[in-house]
């Protein structure tokens, strides 16, 4: 009987938090040549028979409790807009999209009705944005953007809401004498950490991070860098972290989906990409960083 609880135990371990299959998104009425007339092959991601845009095209990722992964690429790559559709910012022409503690992670996320998307949000998913402005509302003070998180999780007492605001705002190296001064009177990395601080605000057991360095001065870069692997420490959350700075993966990820015009072009370990980069692109991103 302990044999056999073991072995789920372990089965459970060894299953992904989150897995993606086929996801695709394109920009535009699309077409049936738009994925084989595109693609880093093909000299870029704009469909010449349609002239739709084919931001992302047949994108597979699994992430591991505990893990995080990285996704690098310059602008335009899709890393991004994967992000958006992971957090249902956007909807995806094609693909699926599961989640270990969403009904045992055999609901696809795509399928599901408005109501229960807004729930994993709340619940299961925390996102913080590379511009501020999408993931805060600057005119409610730091502590009110942390209670509009924790009251679409089912949080209602108001002590224990303002407590637990606090707690993450010294968590993410706020003064907590800032609590209920505005946003958008703070710094670019004060900003952030107030978002880091909001999408940690329900214990989320995914977190996503979008080019949160990007547009800061290297000092605050290492803070912000510091802080998140701090957390991972801390708290032991799994993450998904696109940038399209290869120093940035280096700090943070064990694992890396390099893409590039909407296609995954290479991934493994990130120390064994680093070191020895297979596809041409990315032996060009390695090389910019050295």
């Amino acid at each position: 009987m302990n044999e056999a609880i073991a072995r789920k135990a372990v089965a459970i371990e060894e299953r992904p938090m989150l897995a993606v299959q086929g996801l695709t998104k394109i920009h535009g009425r699309g077409c049936p040549h738009c994925l084989e007339l595109t693609g880093p092959a093909m000299g870029g991601n704009r469909c010449p028979q349609c002239g739709s845009i084919v931001a992302c095209a047949d994108v597979n990722l699994t992430v591991y409790p505990g893990e995080i992964v990285g996704i690098v690429g310059e602008s335009g790559s899709g890393k991004s807009t994967l992000m958006k559709c992971l957090h249902f910012d956007e909807p995806p022409t094609t693909g699926s999209v599961y989640l270990s503690k969403m009904e045992d992670g055999h609901a696809n996320l795509f399928d599901l009705s408005l109501q229960k998307k807004r729930w994993v949000c709340n619940h299961l998913i925390g996102i913080v944005y590379q511009n501020p402005m999408m993931g805060l509302r600057l005119d409610f003070s730091s502590g009110g953007n942390i209670a509009e998180k924790l009251i679409a999780a089912d949080w209602y007492h108001i002590g224990d809401i303002r407590e637990r605001a606090g707690y993450l705002l010294k968590r993410t190296e706020i003064p907590l004498d800032r609590m209920d001064d505005l946003p958008k009177n703070f710094s670019g990395g004060m900003q952030q950490r107030v978002q880091i601080a909001k999408a940690l605000a329900n214990d989320p057991p995914l977190l996503l991070l979008d080019e949160i360095t990007t547009g800061l001065d290297v000092s605050v870069q290492a803070q912000i860098l510091d802080l998140i692997r701090q957390l991972k420490r801390a708290l032991g959350i799994t993450m998904v972290v696109v940038s399209h700075d290869f120093g940035v993966i280096r700090m943070l990820t064990e694992r890396t989906f390099v893409m590039k015009d909407g296609r995954v072009v290479e991934q493994g370990l990130t120390d064994q990409i680093l070191e020895d980069p297979q596809h041409p692109y990315t032996q060009l991103l390695v090389n910019s960083m050295l």
